[in-house]
């Protein structure tokens, strides 16, 4: 019975093949609108983690002021390097230390020049970024303390100056000294708030204080912590320990600010996540419209086919019989339009991903639940018209015109 009632759906789609496709079109939109969409997100998600664990593995941002971002200093006095020995030494949990000063300004090699950002570190700024030197070497640490004329630049100044040629051991001038390119930095791409990590210069600390800035500023202390440290643990004994060496007395408020990557892509994941969801609610508020123009098709079609439903009722065919056929054929529909709504989907996602140079991320359990919910939908909106032609009676369907 099954499969003669399955035959009999199928003839009755393929009689009206541009009807069925029109009643199943809101499906596919719906469909396809909801696996975009959550594809996407996920995607920009991920795109989001990765970027935020590009920055370093279980790191912490301090920085002068009561707030991140521009203008954020305030005025608060700057760190010192002696700050960062201290943290390295004195709390426990800590990977790496690395002080960090930052300037901007012209580079200059092979009759080439490029605007690009000027970084003073040490090598542990290359351990607490989760940097890789991929040709050449590091600093010494003779280059280091007396701030040697030395540096090692990113993938994208290496590409601007040098293009083809390898930098290592050659000159190249900063601003107005001229350092020898001691190596050159792996590629680490777009950062997380848009910037080209690889758009960069690295030079000893002392080397930034004594020939570009001309003080012994330093903006940012970044410390990486232990895996399996606290980090709660860790930032209030840094806290602490910068409250000390700063002279804060207990009623004063701090003057700098402890940024945990973690907890920032923590955060921007959860906002990402709950766009994609309601993106994806809004997306398939079109699959109730989908099933509202099923149940309106399928009305018209019982309307039309009154006198071979009355014919199958006099012949003895039962009650059920005829709302199961009925049914099916609202399934099929609806479950076709899945179908071809997750094809579309799945080439739509893979095109946008890389539009938004996001990765696209296949998820199963979005696809098999948009299917269901889609063949749900041709249960719930075919079941009333169903239930009307199973309903009729066999003498009044008969004498229908």
């Amino acid at each position: 019975m099954w499969l003669n009632t399955l035959l009999l759906a199928l003839r009755s789609i393929r009689r009206n093949l541009m009807r069925s496709f029109l009643t199943i079109l809101g499906i596919v939109i719906g469909v396809s609108a909801v696996i975009t969409m959550v594809t996407l997100g996920n995607g920009a998600t991920m795109a989001v983690q990765n970027q935020i664990s590009g920055l370093g593995t279980n790191l912490l941002q301090v920085r002068p002021g009561q707030r991140m971002g521009p203008g954020g200093g305030g005025g608060a006095p700057a760190f010192k390097e002696s700050d960062a020995q201290a943290i390295a030494q004195q709390i426990g949990g800590v990977l790496a230390v690395a002080p960090e000063a930052r300037s901007s300004g012209t580079v200059v090699a092979g009759g080439r020049n490029w605007s690009t950002s000027i970084i003073g570190s040490t090598n542990t700024w290359l351990q607490t970024g989760n940097w890789t030197v991929r040709t050449g070497r590091e600093f010494t640490t003779d280059e280091l303390r007396a701030g040697a004329a030395v540096c090692l630049i990113g993938e994208t100044v290496r590409r601007e100056l040098f293009g083809t040629q390898d930098p290592v051991g050659a000159q190249m001038r900063v601003r107005a000294f001229s350092c020898e390119v001691v190596g050159v930095l792996g590629a680490k791409g777009q950062g997380a708030f848009g910037n080209d990590q690889d758009d960069t210069v690295l030079i000893p600390l002392n080397t930034l204080h004594r020939r570009v800035t001309g003080n012994t500023r330093v903006n940012t202390l970044l410390v990486s912590m232990q895996d399996g440290s606290d980090p709660e643990r860790v930032k209030a004994s840094l806290t602490e320990l910068l409250r000390e060496r700063r002279k804060l007395a207990q009623a004063d408020e701090n003057n700098f600010s402890v940024l945990d990557t973690k907890q920032l892509a923590d955060t921007l994941s959860g906002t990402t996540k709950v766009m994609t969801m309601l993106l994806g609610a809004v997306a398939a508020v079109s699959l109730l419209v989908g099933g509202i123009g099923i149940m309106n098709i399928m009305l018209v079609s019982v309307t039309e086919r009154t006198r071979e439903i009355g014919l199958r009722l006099a012949i003895g065919a039962l009650e059920r019989e005829v709302l199961l056929q009925f049914l099916i054929e609202a399934v099929v529909l609806a479950a076709l339009g899945g179908l071809i709504g997750i094809v579309l989907a799945t080439g739509a996602s893979v095109v946008l991903a890389g539009v938004m140079d996001v990765p696209y991320l296949f998820s199963p359990g979005v696809n098999v639940l948009s299917f269901v919910f889609s063949a749900g939908i041709g249960v719930v909106f075919g079941y009333f018209p169903a239930r009307r032609a199973a309903r009729m009676d066999p003498i009044d369907a008969l004498r229908h015109e």
